[in-house]
């Protein structure tokens, strides 16, 4: 049996999409052209984050609309806030499964080339100056993420270091109170600010952060891999190597969906937790 293609939507992964999507009726008189079907033209949008292919380039053979129709569906279901909602239903499965840690996080940031600018660009002071956008992500103990941000080249990562952990959504999952805060946050040297430990603290997270101008050897590099392995896997989707859209909510979208796909593969895959350096 082949191998299905990994822009192939399986049956209990659509269960979970579809009723997130806008309604859309059509109208009674002059209806126009049928709607393509959403499932489809999804699948196409998913075709164009795996392989990176511009949106005119998208093979009619396949059957999932032609690249405008794709394009105009994602802005219009990024409009509607389905993709933070996807990640965030996704969230509430893996809690409900056990396969979410949030007695421990990591974060970090990677950038990526702008060849278009645009909204949170930046010039980048790694890349000789060239125009840059950052992704920052934060995980939980196995490496799940939890959230990402879009920001400038040039913004320094521990300026994003509230921003991330304020965009955690609530997770539900299991009785009680939805969670959105770990215990402790792990960090490089990038992060190291006092100012940002006091505002971590008052999140009621414990930040745990080395500081620079101390030998290495703190142990934090053999936790914080986890943070590192998932942007691997978010950066495996060829259209998040390199920002194309000039609109910075369309990358939004495609880097939300990213992590949302992670956390669908995750959910059949459990992987061990992090403890903390003794």
């Amino acid at each position: 049996m082949a191998r299905p293609k990994p822009w192939h939507v399986e049956d209990e992964l659509w269960a979970v999409i579809e009723p997130l999507l806008p309604k859309v009726e059509r109208r009674s008189r002059h209806p126009g052209r049928k709607r393509h079907p959403d499932r489809l033209v999804f699948q196409g949008i998913l075709f164009v984050l795996h392989t990176g292919i511009a949106w005119e380039h998208l093979p009619q053979e396949l059957g999932f609309g032609s690249g405008m129709t794709c394009w105009r569906r994602l802005a219009e279901w990024t409009e509607a806030g389905v993709w933070p909602r996807l990640h965030e239903a996704l969230l509430g499965k893996l809690r409900s499964a056990d396969a979410l840690d949030f007695s421990l996080a990591a974060v970090d940031g990677s950038h990526i080339r702008a060849f278009k600018r645009g909204p949170k660009t930046g010039r980048s002071p790694v890349d000789r100056g060239r125009a840059g956008s950052k992704h920052h992500l934060i995980t939980d103990a196995t490496g799940i993420p939890l959230a990402v941000t879009l920001a400038g080249g040039n913004r320094n990562d521990v300026t994003q270091l509230i921003p991330l952990l304020e965009a955690v959504p609530p997770v539900r999952g299991k009785r009680g109170r939805p969670r959105r805060r770990p215990d402790v946050v792990l960090g490089d040297r990038g992060y190291d600010h006092d100012k940002y430990r006091r505002l971590v603290r008052r999140l009621g997270v414990k930040p745990l952060i080395a500081r620079r101008g101390t030998e290495h050897g703190s142990g934090l590099g053999t936790q914080r891999w986890v943070v590192e392995r998932a942007f691997a896997h978010l950066h495996w989707f060829r259209r998040l190597r390199i920002r194309w859209e000039i609109r910075d909510d369309i990358h939004e979208a495609f880097l939300t969906l990213g992590c949302a796909l992670i956390c669908w593969r995750r959910l059949s895959r459990p992987t061990r937790a992090l403890t903390l350096p003794q």
